[in-house]
């Protein structure tokens, strides 16, 4: 709920009802992922028992919200926080910013009479949200290596953390659980390239400018950033966990040789 409601706490409501419809959204998502994490039976939410994937990604979610709503609300003094955050932001959209690069294809949101301050103002936003999505798949990252993420001691219950994915579809589950890394893996890279041209036609078609909005600005690029990098971090962990299953597999091998081994000498 915090999550969501964080850039309309920030930035100024264009209007008491679209205050009044972020809260709706706001105590929704907070019910429907108290009622998830209070079942004990497999629902819409991945890696539900294994911590801390959604923790990363929320917290992920949550910085980026809040950073760009604090680019976009531009404030009048010479706050330090925003100078630091902009100056920041403006420092990794110049690192990225060549043809055709996700930097580069983000100002296709904007109009084609937008000032060069809201061109600015979105390659800081960009540029920021670019550097936390790396900041937190690094993270996670880090935390598989040095944790062994999802801990080796304890089970792993792919029906609850899973449950998109069906073991007995057919076929080796190592097999397509590696296929579905690697599909998830091409996706993040690919999304920031394609996002910006799917939403320059849907905003074409309804007829709407967020240079004038700086809550849809400050929400498209979060999703622009967060989209990938959820599908970055999925792709990561269930090759963890084809990895993990393979190990098994070979421990189990070893067992049962061993086990034939000593029945032979017996």
């Amino acid at each position: 709920m915090i999550v969501i409601a964080t850039p309309s706490l920030l930035l100024p409501a264009a209007s008491s009802d679209s205050a009044q419809v972020v809260m709706l959204v706001a105590l929704f998502a907070a019910g429907f992922t108290l009622s998830e994490y209070a079942s004990t039976y497999p629902g819409l939410i991945e890696f539900r028992d294994a911590p801390p994937f959604n923790r990363v990604r929320v917290i992920g979610a949550f910085v980026t919200l809040f950073f760009l709503s604090l680019i976009a609300g531009s404030p009048d003094g010479p706050e330090t926080l925003f100078l630091i955050v902009n100056a920041t932001g403006l420092v990794m959209a110049h690192a990225l910013d060549f043809p055709y690069s996700p930097i580069w294809l983000l100002r296709v949101f904007l109009p084609d009479n937008a000032t060069q301050a809201d061109l600015t103002m979105l390659r800081a936003m960009g540029g920021l949200s670019f550097l936390v999505g790396l900041v937190t798949i690094s993270i996670f990252a880090i935390i598989m290596r040095l944790k062994s993420w999802p801990n080796p001691n304890t089970s792993f219950n792919v029906w609850v953390n899973l449950p998109t994915f069906d073991p007995t579809a057919g076929g080796d589950v190592v097999t397509r659980l590696t296929r579905d890394s690697r599909i998830n893996l091409i996706l993040g890279f690919v999304l920031p390239f394609l996002m910006p041209i799917l939403a320059s036609y849907g905003i074409e078609n309804l007829d709407v400018s967020i240079g004038t909005s700086p809550l849809m600005m400050v929400w498209l690029v979060t999703l622009w950033s967060f989209l990938p990098v959820t599908l970055l971090m999925r792709g990561m962990a269930m090759g963890r966990i084809a990895h993990m299953i393979t190990e098994r597999r070979k421990r189990l091998v070893r067992e049962m040789a061993d086990g034939d081994e000593l029945a032979a000498l017996a």
